[in-house]
């Protein structure tokens, strides 16, 4: 777990030399798409091709995802993006490379309960972020951590790394978690940290709503859909029911807000009409269930703005969770405004708790 730079996949790639050299057969190597496994982890100036003397380097079978050692050995290539390539198979050794930035955990999942033959090892190289699966493993008394800082590996950087990526975070909170290697729980600039999550059981409510940030795409590389439920409890507060986010094609995000929509028993829909436009975002609802209760809403405001009220009634004590939702709490804690890609989630989140907090926004919403 280290910052930018400081040398994680040469040291993963040399340990996956001294694995072949031990007597690994079946190496499992997975990264965030199938072009960093090849560009980073395979091909790059720190990749396998690149740590094996000329007489023992790996034949590289791009077509059919595979790696062929001089040992005989095989790695087989698997990208996050495609997790269910990774049920079945089973191996002895596995490398995982920027396991932070993976958007789903499942690849990560399925490697692990394919890790069975022989006495499996595994190494993770990556840059951290507070999401569950490092939290995990950070936490588990079988991993072996080791850090470094992106200022460990200067003599092997050029200037110019320093100069115009490492300075741009530099002195900032990003650059504990870029730079310096740290996990942190909250991300320093968010509009939300851990302790402004509480939890109580939920109240009696007076109305309840399903956010929704609509995604268009196949589902396994379009942006996640978010779908949060939110309820106006009867002392005023509100309390937040769950969270139904999907990565999924459009039917299939619309059949998960129906389900929680009915689960919660919501008095509407809000969904933002940004994405698509409302009349096909009605279609697609309606294709599942007809006659819902649908409120649009045209998002004209930087999200920064959007969220700062949301943010503020928590910081308040004006809104609880009525239990734990790591993902969603995740996205909270560590979007910061102008970075990253789109908080979905926390989309959802704001979009539910507009609704039901602030009555003038609540009349200028377009029913559906």
């Amino acid at each position: 777990m280290a910052g930018r730079g400081a040398g994680k996949t040469r040291t993963a790639s040399e340990w996956i030399r001294q694995r072949v050299h031990d007597g690994a057969q079946r190496i499992a190597l997975l990264g965030r798409t199938p072009a960093d496994v090849r560009d980073v982890m395979v091909e790059g100036d720190s990749g396998l091709l690149n740590v094996f003397p000329p007489h023992e380097r790996p034949l590289h079978q791009p077509s059919i995802r595979r790696i062929v050692f001089h040992t005989g050995a095989v790695g087989h290539v698997y990208s996050s993006e495609q997790p269910d390539h990774l049920r079945g198979p089973q191996h002895d050794t596995a490398w995982c490379d920027e396991l932070a930035t993976f958007k789903t955990r499942d690849a990560w999942d399925n490697l692990q309960l394919g890790l069975r033959l022989r006495s499996p090892r595994q190494i993770v190289t990556t840059t951290p972020r507070p999401v569950p699966a490092m939290r995990e493993l950070v936490a588990n008394p079988n991993t072996v951590l080791t850090r470094d800082t992106s200022y460990a590996n200067r003599a092997n950087l050029p200037l110019a790394f320093f100069k115009q990526v490492i300075s741009k975070y530099e002195g900032t909170g990003r650059g504990q978690q870029e730079i310096m290697g740290m996990l942190l729980d909250s991300l320093p600039g968010a509009l939300w940290t851990r302790d402004m999550i509480r939890y109580r059981e939920t109240p009696p409510t007076t109305r309840k709503v399903i956010g929704v940030d609509p995604s268009i795409g196949d589902g396994e590389t379009s942006d996640e859909c978010g779908i949060v439920g939110v309820g106006l409890a009867d002392d005023g507060k509100l309390d937040v029911l769950g969270d139904w986010s999907v990565r999924a094609s459009p039917l299939k995000w619309a059949r998960q807000a129906v389900r929680a929509y009915h689960e919660i028993e919501a008095d509407y829909i809000v969904i933002e009409r940004n994405a698509g436009g409302k009349a096909l975002l009605k279609m697609n609802l309606d294709s599942v269930e007809a006659g819902l209760p649908i409120r649009a809403v045209w998002a004209k405001e930087s999200k920064e703005m959007r969220a700062s009220n949301p943010a503020l009634k928590y910081e308040l004590g004006q809104v609880y969770h009525a239990k734990p939702m790591p993902e969603l709490e995740d996205q909270l804690c560590t979007w910061i405004p102008g970075e990253g890609p789109s908080p979905d989630r926390l989309d959802a989140l704001v979009w539910a708790v507009r609704s039901l907090a602030t009555p003038q926004y609540r009349i200028a919403m377009e029913v559906l």
